[in-house]
C-alpha cells in the first residue's frame, strides 16, 4: 500500500517537540534534514516508529531522518504544510544548525572554515619553498645564486608575504561580508607605508589621531605604524568586525545611498579598530598563544608533543582539527617553519600502522577490503577512513594508534623536525620537510609501533555464523575493467553488482571497485535503512542506466536519481557521500523525473577532482530501495 505522505508528516511532527522546538527544514535525495531547538524534546523511538521513517540519527546539528529517494520529498512539502515552516536551502539549515552548536564548538568550526579553503595556496607555496631551498643547499648547482632562484623565491614566498589578504578574504566570505573590502582591511594591514613587522625590533612610527590625550598608561588614538605580517588572528578578527558593520549599514542605509555610504564608512570603521584595538591586544594574544605552542612542543623533552601526538586523533574524530591550522599558519608566518606539523604527521601515520595491522591480521574478507585501501590512504595524510571505517570501530586499533602518535611526536620535537606548509602530512609530508632522515625515523616509530601493538594485541571477534549464507565472507567486487581504446562507456563495460531474488541481476551504473553497503562511510547508507545495494569507487565520471526503467526522482542538486525498472525494482544510484552539500556544483543531470531511459543511457555526468577539492568522498551509492519486497537483495 502507498505511503500516506500527509499522515507520515503529522507523525514525525508529532514527535518533534511542538513547533517551537523547529528552527528549519531541508530534504536531500534521502532525508528530512531538520534543525531542532532541544535535541532532548525529540521522542527519537517514537520517530523511527512512523510508517515510512527508516531510520534517524543526529550530525553536525542536523536531525536527519531518514525517508527514502521518491517519497522524501512528498512527505518534506506536507511536513512545510503541517508546520507552517518555509523551505530552507541547505546552506540555511547547515547556518542553522551550526547556530545550534556551543559557542566554543562554533568558533573553532569557523577557524576551519577559513583557513581550509586557502590550503592549495599554502601547500603549493609550503612545497616550492622546500624544493627551492634544498636546490639552494647544492653547492654543486650553485643555484643560489642564480636569477631562477631569486624568481622562484619570490613566487614561493608570496603566499606567505600576503597571507593576512588571502586570511582576509576567505574570512569576509565566511563571515557574509564583501571579498573585496575584505581585501582591503587584508592590504591595509600589510600597507607598504607601514613598517614591515618582521622588522618591529628595529623601531616604528607612531601617528597620534587624536593628540596626547592619555588614559592611564594607553594614548588615546594611538597607531603604531607597524604592519601584521606574521599575524593571521588580529586579520580575522577585524574582517569579522568588518562583515558585521557592513551588513549593519546594509540595513540602515537608504538603498540610493548604500554604494556610495557602506563600503566608505565600512573600511573607515574598520581600519580605526583594527589598529586602534584589535591588531595591538590581538596580535600580542597571538605572540604568546605560539609562543605557548612553541614551549608545549619542545617542554620536558618532547613530553608536551608526546601529549598532543596522542590527542591529535581524538580532535579529528570531534571534527576539531582545523583548530590547528591558525598555530601552523602563525608559525609559517612568523618563521617561516611549521614545528606542529610533525605532531599531525606522526598522529596520522600511527592510524595508518594500526589499520595496516588489521587488514594483515584479520580473516575478514569484508574488513581487509575496507582495512588496506583505508591505510593506505592515511598513510598519505587523509585518515577518516581509517578512523572511521576501521581502527575506531574496533576501539583497540584507535588506541594503539594514539600511542603510536604519541611515540612519533615526541621524537619529531626532539629531531627539531619541521614544515614549510601545513595541509601535508604523512608521505606527502616529505616534500615539505626540513629533515628528511629524522622524519623517515619518526614516521616508521608512530607507525611502527601501532602497527605492532595492534598486530600482537587486537584479536579479532569469532562472529556467530547463523546459516550457510552467512559463512561466506562478502567480497569485494571488481566491475569491468576501462578499456582505454575507447572514447565512451557503454552498458556492455558494466558488471553485474546486485542481485535480486538470485535471477534478477543488476549492473553498477558506473565502472570500478564495489564494496558492500554495510561498508559505505555513511550511517544512514551503511544501516540498510535505505535499501541493500553496494557502494563503487568510480574509476570514470558517467552514471549510465543499469536497466531500461522510469526516472522515479531527480534531486535539484543533481547527484541523486532514482529509477525504476519493469521488474519492480526501485534503484537509488546517489553520487558522493554528503555532496548534497555542494548545491550541483561538479554535477551535470541529464534526465528528468518521468523520463524513459534504456540501459547504457547518460544519467549524470559528475566531476570527481572537483568533488574531492570540495572535501568530499566521491563513493557513487547504488541502493534498492524497495529491498523488503525481495526474499533477497545482496552484493555479488
Amino acid at each position: 500500500m502507498a505511503l500516506d505522505y500527509r499522515k507520515c508528516a503529522e507523525e514525525i511532527f508529532a514527535q518533534l517537540g511542538g513547533k517551537e522546538n523547529l528552527v528549519s527544514a531541508a530534504h536531500c535525495a534521502t532525508r528530512l534534514r531538520l534543525v531542532v531547538v532541544d535535541n532532548n524534546k525529540v521522542n527519537t523511538k517514537a520517530l523511527e516508529d512512523v510508517e515510512g521513517v527508516r531510520g534517524t540519527f543526529e550530525s553536525n546539528g542536523q536531525l536527519q531522518i531518514i525517508i527514502g529517494t521518491g517519497t522524501v520529498n512528498k512527505v518534506y512539502d506536507e511536513f512545510l504544510a503541517i508546520t507552517g515552516l518555509t523551505a530552507a536551502t541547505k546552506d540555511e539549515v547547515k547556518a542553522a544548525a551550526a547556530a545550534q552548536m556551543p559557542v566554543w564548538k562554533r568558533m573553532l568550526k569557523t577557524v576551519g572554515d577559513v583557513f581550509v579553503p586557502i590550503l592549495p595556496a599554502i601547500v603549493a607555496s609550503g612545497l616550492m619553498m622546500g624544493l627551492v631551498e634544498a636546490l639552494g643547499k647544492i653547492d654543486a648547482l650553485n643555484f643560489a645564486s642564480t636569477d631562477w632562484y631569486g624568481f622562484l623565491d619570490m613566487v614561493a614566498n608570496t603566499a606567505f608575504a600576503y597571507l593576512p589578504v588571502i586570511v582576509a578574504i576567505s574570512a569576509a566570505r565566511v563571515f557574509g561580508g564583501n571579498i573585496f573590502l575584505g581585501a582591503v582591511i587584508g592590504l591595509l594591514m600589510i600597507h607598504s607605508n607601514l613598517t614591515n613587522g618582521w622588522n618591529a625590533a628595529q623601531g616604528y612610527d607612531v601617528w597620534y589621531l587624536f593628540g596626547h590625550v592619555e588614559i592611564g598608561n594607553y594614548t588615546l588614538g594611538q597607531i603604531n605604524q607597524l604592519g601584521y605580517q606574521g599575524h593571521v588572528i588580529p586579520v580575522i578578527i577585524s574582517v569579522w568586525c568588518m562583515s558585521n558593520i557592513e551588513k549593519w549599514l546594509h540595513k540602515k542605509v537608504p538603498e540610493m545611498l548604500d554604494l556610495f555610504i557602506t563600503p566608505l564608512v565600512t573600511v573607515f570603521t574598520t581600519a580605526l579598530l583594527t589598529f586602534m584595538l584589535i591588531g595591538p591586544v590581538f596580535s600580542t594574544a597571538e605572540t604568546y598563544i605560539l609562543q605557548f605552542a612553541q614551549w608545549l612542543i619542545t617542554v620536558g623533552f618532547g613530553v608536551g608533543a608526546l601529549a598532543m601526538g596522542a590527542i591529535y586523533p581524538l580532535t579529528v574524530v570531534m571534527g576539531l582539527h582545523h583548530m590547528y591550522n591558525v598555530i601552523e599558519a602563525g608559525m609559517l608566518a612568523d618563521t617561516g617553519l611549521n614545528i606542529w606539523m610533525p605532531i599531525a604527521s606522526a598522529a596520522n601515520f600511527a592510524q595508518f600502522g594500526a589499520c595496516l595491522a588489521v587488514g594483515i591480521k584479520t580473516k575478514s574478507g569484508k574488513r581487509k577490503a575496507v582495512a588496506i585501501p583505508s591505510a593506505l590512504s592515511a598513510a598519505l595524510g587523509i585518515t577518516e577512513p581509517a578512523i572511521f571505517g576501521v581502527n575506531l570501530r574496533l576501539m583497540k586499533p584507535f588506541v594503539f594508534g594514539m600511542i603510536g602518535g604519541a611515540a612519533g611526536a615526541m621524537f619529531g620535537a626532539i629531531a627539531k623536525i619541521g614544515a614549510t606548509a601545513y595541509g601535508v602530512t604523512g608521505i606527502p609530508g616529505y616534500l615539505t620537510i626540513n629533515h628528511i632522515a629524522p622524519y623517515t625515523i619518526m614516521l616508521a616509530i608512530a607507525g611502527g609501533v601501532a602497527f605492532a601493538l595492534t598486530f600482537f594485541f587486537w584479536h579479532e571477534e569469532i562472529e556467530v555464523e547463523e546459516d550457510d549464507d552467512k559463512k561466506e565472507e562478502p567480497k569485494k567486487v571488481v566491475t569491468a575493467p576501462v578499456d582505454d581504446t575507447k572514447s565512451e562507456v557503454s552498458v556492455e563495460d558494466l558488471a553485474d553488482v546486485i542481485s535480486c531474488n538470485k535471477s534478477l541481476k543488476i549492473k553498477a551504473p558506473v565502472i570500478g571497485e564495489a564494496i558492500p553497503y554495510t561498508e559505505i562511510p555513511d550511517d544512514a547508507f551503511a544501516s540498510g535503512a535505505l535499501g541493500n545495494g553496494v557502494g563503487i569507487t568510480p574509476e570514470t565520471e558517467e552514471v549510465l542506466a543499469p536497466f531500461d526503467g522510469e526516472i522515479v526522482s531527480v534531486v535539484e542538486s543533481k547527484h541523486a536519481v532514482g529509477i525504476k525498472s519493469k521488474d519492480g525494482v526501485e534503484l537509488l544510484i546517489h553520487v558522493g557521500i554528503d555532496t548534497v552539500k555542494m548545491n550541483g556544483e561538479g554535477f551535470t543531470c541529464f534526465v528528468n523525473e518521468g523520463d524513459t531511459v534504456k540501459a547504457g543511457d547518460k544519467l549524470v555526468h559528475f566531476d570527481r577532482a572537483t568533488i574531492k577539492e570540495a572535501g568530499y568522498s566521491d563513493m557513487v551509492v547504488v541502493l534498492v530501495t524497495n529491498s523488503f519486497e525481495f526474499d533477497e537483495v545482496k552484493a555479488l
